[in-house]
């Protein structure tokens, strides 16, 4: 039995790992290592803490605040998070809002453009459109605010003056200091939560300020793009048009790699199934043999003692029967030489018969052997039957006593004898 249950708990404990090493292994998480430059900074982010400023440079602020970390471009490599000047040029209606990254002394990257136009209706468009170099051509949000941005009515005062960012490479604000980048994955659950859910952020391939280009190309930066020219997303991406086909892409790849992994998880968890069934069964069996096995010795050890029961019965009924067959012979003979003692006893009395009193005393001899036989085989029944034997034996005797005292107090022997022979001459 202790084989058996140590078996038992050994394949319990294989198929429990077992399952546990499946578990970890559909539960394992698969992370990208083919990262872009565009995702080191999200534009719906951007978006975001643009409508929640008080004013542009509150915007520059808040971008490059070590706290939030908005941004995690590294465009120069250099190991720090590259700083983000913002520069507004305004003509009639329109606005725009260059984001640049300082990269050196007098090296300036244009990262985004956050592009305004007040309608006669004094509604205001807003798209956030990204570098072509950095996110591909046509890579373009709009912003639905859920409450209107506090500052956008000063862009057409009459006394507003366009923003212009004081700083610049090795000079910054003080809140401003130097951090490392942080690895993409954790940059997107990072940035997340910077993004109100409130608002609606709707892509589009639509510019609506087609003038935007000409306008801002006096303060135009592109130091990495004139370093780098073979290193465009359309260089860098060849089955990608831009940022919003690469995200698709993405999530297509990985909607394939999650129902690959469901059906390799549902593969192994059936697997896991039928080897825990196999293993279950395995051990049912061995259960079940082993129960069998206990069974047939518990039946054993029953039979036998039932077989050991009966032989018992048999032996003292074997015992009974034939005590009850020698008793009643026991008896008999007793009977017999009782009979014969007795018949030798009246035998004495009358003194004619001396010869019959000789085999008397042969019978009473024999009867006495066969009752001392009788004893030493069944010694019970044999006292019982001698004991009364005896007491009449001992009257006899007695009455044979009294009769020659009185044949011997009247005539003394010869006359005793004489008489007898008279009597019989006589008659």
């Amino acid at each position: 039995m202790k084989i058996f249950k140590l078996a038992f708990i050994g394949m319990a404990l294989l198929v429990t790992s077992f399952s546990f090493a499946q578990y970890n292994r559909g539960n394992a998480t698969v992370v990208a290592q083919n990262y872009d430059i565009s995702d080191n900074l999200d534009l719906q982010a951007v978006a975001s803490i643009f409508g929640e400023s008080k004013d542009l440079e509150d915007f520059e602020r808040r971008l490059n605040d070590p706290s939030i970390q908005i941004s995690n471009l590294d465009l120069n490599n250099d190991n720090y998070v590259d700083y983000l000047r913002v520069i507004e040029v305004a003509e009639g209606d329109a606005r725009i809002i260059i984001i640049q990254a300082v990269l050196g002394q007098d090296l300036f990257q244009d990262v985004a453009t956050i592009e305004l136009e007040r309608q006669r209706d004094r509604t205001v468009h807003v798209q956030i459109v990204g570098n072509s170099y950095i996110y591909g051509p046509n890579y373009i949000y709009e912003p639905y605010y859920y409450a209107r941005p506090v500052f956008f009515d000063m862009f057409w005062l009459a006394t507003y003056r366009p923003y212009y960012s004081p700083w610049y490479w090795g000079y910054y604000p003080t809140y401003y200091s130097y951090w490392r980048p942080m690895p993409v994955f954790r940059y997107h659950r990072h940035v997340h939560t910077y993004v109100n859910p409130r608002n609606r952020y709707r892509y589009t391939d639509n510019r609506r300020l087609v003038r935007a280009d000409r306008m801002y190309s006096s303060v135009r930066g592109n130091a990495v793009e004139r370093q780098n020219p073979n290193r465009s997303f359309v260089s860098r991406n060849a089955n990608a048009t831009n940022r919003r086909a690469l995200e698709t892409s993405r999530s297509t790849r990985a909607n394939n790699l999650e129902s690959r992994e469901g059906r390799y998880s549902r593969a192994a968890s059936r697997d896991n199934i039928s080897r825990s069934t196999g293993m279950d069964r395995s051990s049912n069996e061995v259960s079940r043999s082993a129960t069998l096995s206990n069974d047939r010795q518990s039946t054993r050890e029953r039979v036998s003692s039932q077989e050991f029961s009966r032989v018992r019965a048999n032996n003292s009924e074997l015992s009974r029967s034939t005590n009850n067959a020698v008793a009643p012979n026991n008896r008999s003979t007793t009977r017999q030489s009782n009979r014969a003692f007795n018949n030798s006893n009246s035998t004495i009395t009358p003194q004619r018969q001396s010869a019959p009193a000789s085999n008397s005393n042969s019978r009473i001899e024999r009867s006495s052997r066969i009752s001392s036989q009788s004893n030493r085989s069944f010694n019970q029944p044999t006292r019982s039957s001698s004991t009364p034997t005896m007491r009449s034996s001992t009257p006899t005797m007695r009455s044979s006593t009294p009769s020659s005292s009185r044949g011997s107090g009247v005539s003394g022997g010869g006359r005793s004898s004489g008489n007898s022979s008279s009597r019989g001459g006589g008659r």
